[in-house]
């Protein structure tokens, strides 16, 4: 008997390269199967909030909203080092400047967002949401004075003319030495212990799938990216899939505990009882 199950990710190459074996069967997830459902990662927080998912990526920020009602899977997310957010101007401005400018960001929701404020509350107080991919052109534009970039961004926004004036995830390493939890995989906790173990042992092997069979998920990457230079996508994927992709484990766990414990103590998100993991 089949068992069909919904599985949000972004069409970001991190994503693409990690779900391909899956979405594709070229693994056996013994009668497992994934409707697959591509959105940006802030769709799928909101999607995820209305429970309308499964299994899904989400930002950190979204999962510390959803704990009650989604476990954490323990392979398939994104976390690591000299890969977090940044804010980025047309000019360099002191961050005391900072605070009285409109800064664009990918979504209330990403946890780019949520450690703008745990640098600097006072910086949620003239944000403005739009889609991630638009964030530079509308600080180019003179739209916003400052943008708060993710993903493949982080690798273009200097031909754009842009300076990066403030490395978050350099922040937080400095202030915890941990490395930098942005994105995880969750599923829902009423499909019980047995099938969300089968699920994570599918993306894992899907990840094992794609890191020795490179070249092949490439046209379905490609097919997907909202940038197709093969530098820039190859860039991406190196800095987003790494071990801590394949199990987060206990260093990978720490730094998420830590990152909603700060927020929790600073008010920024309720506290939990439930377990996180699997």
């Amino acid at each position: 008997m089949k068992t069909s199950l919904t599985l949000g990710y972004s069409p970001c190459p991190n994503d693409t390269f990690i779900f391909y074996a899956l979405a594709k069967g070229k693994i056996d997830c013994g009668g497992l199967q994934f409707r697959e459902i591509l959105e940006d990662v802030e769709t799928l927080n909101r999607m995820a909030g209305r429970a309308e998912l499964d299994i899904t990526k989400v930002s950190f920020h979204a999962l510390a909203h959803l704990r009650d009602s989604y476990l954490l899977l323990r392979s398939g997310g994104a976390l690591g080092r000299g890969c977090g957010p940044l804010v980025v101007t047309r000019e360099m401005y002191d961050m005391e400047t900072l605070r009285t400018k409109k800064i664009a960001i990918p979504g209330k929701l990403t946890t780019a967002f949520l450690l703008l404020q745990l640098y600097d509350t006072a910086l949620r107080d003239r944000v403005v949401e739009m889609p991630f991919h638009l964030i530079i052109d509308a600080v180019k534009n003179r739209e916003v004075d400052a943008g708060l970039i993710i993903h493949e961004s982080r690798f273009t926004y200097q031909s754009a003319g842009l300076v990066s004036i403030l490395d978050l995830g350099s922040w937080w390493e400095i202030q915890t030495g941990l490395p930098i939890p942005l994105g995880g995989i969750i599923a829902r906790r009423s499909l019980g212990h047995d099938l969300i173990r089968n699920v994570s042992s599918c993306i894992r092997r899907s990840i094992e799938f794609a890191f020795e069979n490179p070249s092949e998920p490439k046209g379905y990457i490609k097919s997907h990216a909202q940038e197709l230079d093969d530098r820039v996508i190859e860039q991406h994927i190196g800095l987003y899939v790494n071990d801590y992709s394949l199990d987060f484990g206990d260093e990978g766990i720490n730094a998420v505990r830590e990152f909603f414990r700060l927020a929790e103590d600073r008010g920024l998100i309720d506290r939990s009882s439930k377990h996180l993991m699997e």
